[in-house]
């Protein structure tokens, strides 16, 4: 089997994740339990989850002239990712502030510092995009950039994922170019404007899409096919800060693989369960072996 070249346009956050064994509410200060400081970012976490899936990655975004900056290279570096097109901007890198509740849930708040500032793709920069089998994007950078990015793509015959997240309005170019939609409930409320149980509404935007729905599995709907429901595969939840990343990745690098897309989900559905199994982000993303053992268990 050849290995996919994945390409992830994104975000790199350094993230500071402390545990309680409860959220606080607002207003309200709780005791935590332990704390981490962790790389991360879904553009990054993506890069990283490619890799460990099995696929060659070069990761396109933008770190801080700050010491979280040079944490940050250095370990997506380490993990195999390409950063060799990886830009340093003058300033903060971004910052993910993490709390994880005993029960796994979290809340995030995200400052994006460089990330703000990484646009106008460089020709280099698009060049590698072309290079690859498989574009994957999120929408935690400029949606300029994701947007010429994906035009890139589309030029070049590469497939386009996107992750349409954080939920945030998404031009109507950019979704002319994306082959592939991944979203949440919240993500896709947010594009359709329609209830979460309604996922063939995605299919008015995309020729493809997958809803995510947590512990309650994905959709997956494509047109003129019938919606096909993948089950969550079932795990001892941790953490699920992560679980979305590493589903999008596995998906991206199933498919450049060539598998149905269908199979895809599911073997991205073992991905984010294996995930969830640790605490942290870019820490807890699964190698292909986890990803391959809960694939192959029995329902």
């Amino acid at each position: 089997m050849q290995q996919t070249r994945v390409a992830v346009v994104g975000s790199a956050n350094m993230d500071l994740v402390g545990t309680a064994a409860a959220l606080p509410r607002p207003g309200e200060t709780v005791l935590g339990s332990d704390f981490v400081m962790l790389p991360g970012g879904k553009g990054a976490n993506q890069a990283v989850a490619a890799v460990r899936a099995g696929a060659s990655c070069v990761f396109l975004g933008a770190i801080g002239s700050d010491a979280f900056g040079v944490t940050l290279r250095a370990r997506i570096t380490a993990a195999g990712v390409d950063t060799a097109h990886l830009r340093v901007v003058y300033g903060s890198s971004g910052v993910a502030l993490v709390m994880v509740g005993g029960a796994g849930e979290n809340a995030i708040l995200v400052t994006p510092g460089a990330n703000e500032a990484f646009t106008g793709l460089t020709e280099d920069e698009l060049a590698a995009v072309r290079e690859a089998d498989v574009l994957v994007a999120q929408l935690e950078v400029p949606v300029e950039t994701v947007t010429a990015a994906a035009l890139a793509a589309r030029s070049a015959g590469t497939r386009m994922v996107l992750n349409a997240a954080p939920a945030r309005p998404v031009p109507a170019e950019l979704l002319a170019a994306v082959d592939l939609l991944v979203v949440n409930e919240t993500e896709a409320h947010a594009l359709t404007g329609r209830a979460a149980d309604e996922p063939a509404a995605l299919l008015e935007l995309v020729p493809r899409a997958v809803l995510t729905l947590g512990g309650h599995g994905a959709w997956y709907v494509e047109r003129d096919r019938p919606a096909v429901h993948v089950p969550a595969v079932k795990v001892d939840v941790v953490d699920t800060t992560a679980a979305g990343d590493a589903f999008t990745a596995a998906l991206a690098v199933a498919w450049g693989e060539g598998r149905e897309l269908v199979e895809a989900v599911h073997w991205a559905a073992a991905a984010g369960a294996a995930c969830v199994r640790k605490l942290g982000a870019s820490v807890a993303l699964p190698r292909r072996v986890e990803i391959d053992e809960l694939f192959s268990r029995p329902a």
